[in-house]
């Protein structure tokens, strides 16, 4: 009777200390954004939450480099995740901005929260054919971003956010209905950080830096607001005809089949029979 043969790309079992503790630091982020909150310091409630996507965003970088993937370092991830962008960006906007609505402020709050659940549920369990290019609905992450830009823009401003409860409500809501939704949102996974590039290319990147660091919380909520309605924009360049599987449901990959160029439309069917085998 012979073993299954375990592959590189199957997690392994153990507990691995480098990724754990880079989640361990995204979690602690999490948790304090939500004291912070409570304490009314909710500029560094949201930087909290920006320094929790830092940690987020190395943790499963450095489990791949050094190989130390696991079954428990994946779902402490997205224990982890849960809190530090599902719970504390809705904690933080409601201590800062939901809590004089009365019963509207606390259930947006909850919808974002449990959007953010369902997201993360439904990332891990793959129920629907991804396509590596693209996120399905908008990252719980880049979610949590643009409500904490929000709140640190405003407080930054020390503009008083029960004043604008309701307008702030409505767009955490639909910050939570992005994430559930089937928009397409570029993942930039297929983009090669080891090409080489040009001198003129690390010279912008090196003014958007300065930019984001001059004006951190404006920047920040600018950069995720446009990256939130990138979302809709391009599934409605990418498919034929908009339907409603295209925005919420279960999706299948002819859904959001490519719209066919006049080039594709005149190659010759043995062609495509070759190129789909």
């Amino acid at each position: 009777m012979t073993e299954p043969v375990k592959t590189e790309s199957q997690p392994r079992k153990g507990i691995y200390l480098l990724p754990n503790l880079l989640t361990t630091g995204g979690l602690f982020s999490g948790f304090y954004a939500i004291i912070s909150s409570m304490n009314g310091h909710f500029e560094a409630a949201a930087i909290a939450i920006f320094v929790a996507m830092i940690f987020d965003g190395l943790d499963g970088r450095v489990a791949r480099l050094t190989n130390t993937q696991s079954e428990f370092g994946a779902q402490y991830d997205s224990m982890a995740d849960m809190l530090s962008f599902g719970m504390a960006p809705a904690m933080v906007m409601y201590n800062w901005a939901l809590s004089d609505t009365g019963k509207f402020g606390w259930l947006a709050a909850f919808l974002f929260v449990a959007c953010a659940a369902l997201r993360l549920a439904r990332f891990n369990a793959n129920l629907s054919v991804t396509d590596g290019r693209f996120f399905q609905g908008l990252a719980s992450p880049a979610a949590a971003a643009l409500i904490a830009g929000l709140v640190w823009t405003g407080a930054y401003y020390q503009l008083d956010g029960n004043g604008f409860g309701y307008l702030l409500g409505i767009m955490t809501i639909l910050a939570g209905l992005l994430m559930v939704s089937n928009f397409r949102y570029h993942s930039f996974k297929d983009v090669n950080w080891r090409d080489k590039v040009s001198f003129v290319t690390i010279l912008l990147v090196v003014l958007i830096f300065v930019v984001i660091a001059a004006r951190p919380a404006e920047m920040l909520l600018l950069i995720f607001l446009l990256y939130a309605c990138s979302g809709p924009v391009t599934t409605i360049r990418s498919v034929n005809k908009l339907k409603l599987e295209h925005v919420v449901g279960d999706v299948t990959p002819a859904d959001f089949e490519e719209p066919k160029t006049k080039a594709n439309q005149d190659e010759p069917a043995e062609q495509v029979k070759q190129e789909q085998k």
